[in-house]
């Protein structure tokens, strides 16, 4: 399943050191997105990856905190609206089928 993970990558103050943070997050196997604010000094893992992994690596280019981590609830959000988007067709092919029986009639 999905984890988010939010760190604050205190030494992470430019655009040079922040491209090594995401150059060093995209190396672990099980990433799937990352996201940097550098104003904040945050960056966001989102993946089937270890927490502890993504820190360890992270160790190497600067100080890290943990800041959160916990489910990726915006990919569930995104499934049941494709879900509901592919319900939603059905019906409408299977009333327009009926619509057309009624009309052979």
């Amino acid at each position: 399943m999905a984890q988010k993970v939010v760190l604050k990558v205190l030494t992470m103050t430019d655009d040079k050191t922040k491209q090594k943070a995401i150059e060093a997050a995209a190396d672990i196997y099980g990433v799937d997105a990352i996201a940097a604010d550098l104003k904040e000094q945050k960056l966001t893992v989102i993946g089937s990856m270890d927490a502890v992994a993504v820190v360890k690596k992270l160790k190497k280019v600067g100080k890290v905190d943990i800041v959160s981590v916990g489910p990726a609830k915006e990919e569930k959000k995104e499934e049941k609206k494709e879900e509901k988007k592919e319900e939603k067709k059905e019906e409408k092919k299977e009333e327009k089928k009926e619509e057309k029986k009624e009309d052979k009639k």
